[in-house]
C-alpha cells in the first residue's frame, strides 16, 4: 500500500478523498495546514504528498518550496480551477504534477498511480545497469540520480523522467506527445503547458552548470531534442 500525505484544509473533501484512496488500497495520512503538514511529512515519510496550494499558516507553495528544499518527493498539487498562476508556480518550484478542484476522486487516484510507478520503474531498475551518457550528462536511472560534468543535478521526479526519456532517444527529435505520454503519463492537451514548464526548469539547472548553450533544444511545433554537448 502506497503512502499518501493528504493535505487540505477542505474537511468534508478531504475525507471524502480519504475514504476513496482507502478502498483503491491507498494508505491515506491527512493534515489541514501547512505546518502539521511538514511535520508529518518528515515523521510519516509518505511515498506521495497530494498537496492544496491555499492552506492556513503556511501555503501550498511555500511547503511544496521546503519539500523541494529537503528531497525530491512526489508532489501533486491540488490548484483552484482556473489557477494558472498556481499552477505555474507549483511546476517551477518541481510540482510532478497537478490536479484542478473540484476534482474527480478517480483522476486523482489516476495521477497518483503514474506518479508512482514512474517513480518506481526507475527503482526496479538493476543497480548494476550502467548509467546512460550524453555528453557531459550522466544519468543513472535505478538510483534516479543525474550529473552534469561530475556535478550532481537536483531534479524532479517528472524532470527526471523527462531528461531520462530524451537521454535514450539523445540526437533524435522527441515529440511532445510522446514526451508528455512517457515523461509525464498523461496524454499531451491543448493548451497544457506542464510539459513546456518542466523542459523550462531542465534547461535552468542545466544552464547553472555550465554556460554554453543549452543542450536540450526546441523543434517548433514538433517538440525537443536532447544533444551531446
Amino acid at each position: 500500500m502506497a503512502k499518501v500525505l493528504l493535505v487540505d484544509d477542505d474537511v468534508e473533501l478531504v475525507e471524502m478523498l480519504r475514504d476513496y484512496l482507502v478502498q483503491e488500497a491507498f494508505e491515506v495520512t491527512v493534515a489541514h495546514d501547512g505546518e502539521a503538514a511538514l511535520g508529518l511529512m518528515r515523521q510519516e515519510r509518505p511515498a506521495i504528498v497530494v498537496l492544496d496550494t491555499m492552506l492556513p499558516r503556511l501555503s501550498g507553495i511555500e511547503v511544496l518550496r521546503r519539500i523541494r528544499e529537503e528531497g525530491e518527493m512526489p508532489v501533486l498539487m491540488l490548484t483552484a480551477r482556473g489557477s494558472d498562476i498556481d499552477r505555474v508556480v507549483g511546476l517551477e518550484l518541481g510540482a510532478d504534477d497537478y490536479v484542478a478542484k473540484p476534482c474527480s476522486v478517480r483522476e486523482l487516484a489516476a495521477r497518483l498511480r503514474a506518479i508512482l510507478r514512474r517513480s518506481a520503474r526507475g527503482k526496479a531498475l538493476s543497480p548494476a545497469s550502467p548509467p546512460l551518457e550524453v555528453g557531459r550528462l550522466t544519468l543513472w536511472p535505478a538510483q534516479r540520480r543525474a550529473e552534469w560534468a561530475g556535478r550532481a543535478l537536483a531534479l524532479t521526479g517528472a524532470e527526471f523522467n523527462i531528461l531520462e526519456h530524451l537521454a535514450r532517444h539523445a540526437s533524435q527529435v522527441v515529440s511532445k506527445a510522446q514526451l508528455s505520454a512517457e515523461g509525464l503519463g498523461r496524454p499531451l492537451e491543448r493548451f497544457d503547458r506542464r510539459l513546456d514548464t518542466h523542459v523550462s526548469n531542465l534547461r535552468q539547472k542545466l544552464a547553472a552548470q555550465s554556460s554554453e548553450e543549452a543542450c536540450i533544444r526546441t523543434v517548433y511545433r514538433v517538440g525537443y531534442q536532447l544533444i551531446e554537448v
